[in-house]
């Protein structure tokens, strides 16, 4: 997990420092010495305030991300990964359990769909549907394996 914490939190300080050079430029673009015009010609000058607080989100989600492995990195040993005489066999093994074949996904995907078109058209009803069946097959795809004949494998 140390890797993933590193990479998050790289991306992070990238974007941080990306929002306040973009925060910067475009608030002395419309002030500077150039004639008064930016390059899409409408902007009259300030920040971009879209474009910054995109990036400063962006920052904060891979932040976030970041100090989830780092808080789990803390709690478990190092993985052959994380060491730097770490052999590729080492990582060898069961991983878990995997679902062999479900139709869940494909059910959470088409009600998240419905979802995102009562959205776009702004149908309050098809929202309410689309949510109601994404809350309906997240729950169907959790509890696959606790009812019906679907049982894991005893090993």
């Amino acid at each position: 997990m140390r890797t993933e914490y590193k990479i998050f939190l790289g991306v992070a300080l990238f974007l941080f420092g990306a929002a306040a050079v973009y925060g910067i430029y475009t608030g002395n673009v419309g002030h500077g010495g150039d004639g008064g015009e930016s390059v899409a010609g409408s902007f009259e000058g300030g920040v971009e305030w879209v474009g910054t607080v995109a990036l400063i989100l962006s920052g904060l989600l891979c932040s976030m991300c970041g100090g989830f492995f780092w808080f789990v990195a803390r709690r478990i040993d190092l993985r052959p990964e994380d060491r730097e005489d770490g052999e590729i066999a080492e990582g060898a093994g069961e991983l878990g359990f995997f679902s062999p074949g479900s139709y869940w996904p494909f059910g959470i995907a088409l009600s998240a769909a419905i979802a995102g078109l009562g959205l776009v058209f702004w149908m309050w009803w098809l929202i309410a549907f689309g949510l109601v069946a994404v809350i309906f097959t997240a729950c169907g795809m959790l509890f696959e394996y606790y009812s019906s004949t679907r049982q894991p494998a005893e090993h």
